[in-house]
């Protein structure tokens, strides 16, 4: 089996998970784990998904035709994921919205050899005060060993001078 990680994006409209879906099926293609979106009109994925050694390079050629239809689509060949114990840890970030709250969070991140396994945020209203907020909600990776209240302590000094909250805990195994 061939593994790969399939980016799209494509004005939004009705069909588009469809059409996607459909050459993959027709390929003998597995769809295992996605997150699609609509942002601004637009229509965003990403997608893991397997498929027959035999079929990979015709699936590729295939989906380049989705353009056609108005969704560009991008391929990537996975690597079999790593078997590295880590340590996940579940943060949550809510403040005012302001530039570089994700650039300073990410960086300490990084400092510290953390990486960002899922990520999602938003920009709503905030209710009494005016104004917008910012939330997000991560999974972090944390090398083996690593602390979450030491890693509490590198993020609260940054959280207060963006004056945000976080929360951080470590994350629940799946089973």
């Amino acid at each position: 089996m061939a593994t790969f990680t399939l980016t799209c994006i494509g004005d939004d409209r009705p069909g588009l998970v469809s059409d996607l879906s459909a050459q993959l099926n027709a390929h003998g293609a597995s769809w295992n784990r996605s997150q699609m979106a609509r942002l601004a009109g637009k229509f965003a994925g990403i997608l893991l998904l397997d498929v027959p050694d035999a079929r990979a390079d015709e699936l590729v050629g295939d989906l380049a035709g989705l353009e056609a239809v108005g969704l560009q689509v991008t391929l990537a060949r996975t690597d079999a994921p790593s078997d590295q114990p880590a340590v996940l840890v579940d943060l949550e970030l809510l403040g005012a919205d302001r530039p570089g709250i994700v650039a300073e969070i990410s960086a300490a991140l990084a400092r510290e050899r953390v990486s960002i396994r899922e990520l999602v945020t938003d920009v709503r209203d905030a209710p009494m005060a005016g104004g917008h907020l910012f939330e997000a909600r991560a999974v972090l990776e944390a090398p083996t060993g690593t602390h979450v209240e030491d890693l509490r302590t590198t993020l609260e000094a940054i959280a207060d001078e963006l004056m945000v909250e976080i929360t951080l805990a470590e994350a629940e195994v799946p089973a």
